[in-house]
């Protein structure tokens, strides 16, 4: 089973006050980070395809303006929230499209656990599944899960909610 605090480490997000950059290079980062992000990507938006093109996009995006986004505290999250954010858009201009991907085949995911449970967060509309996915499934902390949506604190709680309300009674 996937330790699920592991997938990718909140230790990431820094205090305002530390600008140390976590990652020395954009390679490091890659390596470290691609396949979580990508995994996130693909629990929230439930399309493995659109997820590779998401994160690879804001991989692209991150490695375009490495300078910047490398010294943030928390680059992860903000190539998640690039990548999901492009995912949105295109959704927007193709919605004729029907997704027909699983989820990564090669990443244990709540599915594989609790189908139930998944297909619950898999109704859930895509704002609080991604709120549902950076808290539970990273672990990451409500400012940290803010920070990576470009969303106020109180709104991941307000989400987060609403999200647990909606799958109370789907999960019993």
């Amino acid at each position: 089973m996937t330790d699920f605090k592991q997938i990718i480490q909140p230790a990431n997000v820094a205090e305002p006050s530390d600008v140390a950059p976590v990652f020395p290079s954009f390679t490091d980062f890659h390596a470290e980070c691609n396949r979580r992000i990508l995994e996130a990507l693909a629990l929230t938006l439930r399309d493995e395809e659109l997820a590779r093109d998401a994160a690879a996009e804001g991989m692209t995006r991150a490695f375009q303006k490495w300078s910047e986004v490398g010294a943030y505290s928390n680059p992860a999250g903000w190539v998640c929230r690039v990548g999901l954010n492009w995912a949105r858009s295109w959704r927007r201009k193709f919605r004729r499209e029907v997704p027909h991907s699983e989820l990564l085949d090669d990443a244990a995911t709540p599915s594989d656990f609790y189908p139930e449970l998944d297909a619950a967060i898999a109704r859930l509309p895509i704002d609080q599944r991604a709120v549902v996915v950076l808290r539970y499934h990273l672990d990451w902390s409500e400012a940290a899960t803010a920070e990576a949506l470009g969303i106020a604190p109180g709104t991941v709680k307000s989400r987060l909610s609403r999200a647990i309300e909606g799958l109370r009674p789907s999960v019993r």
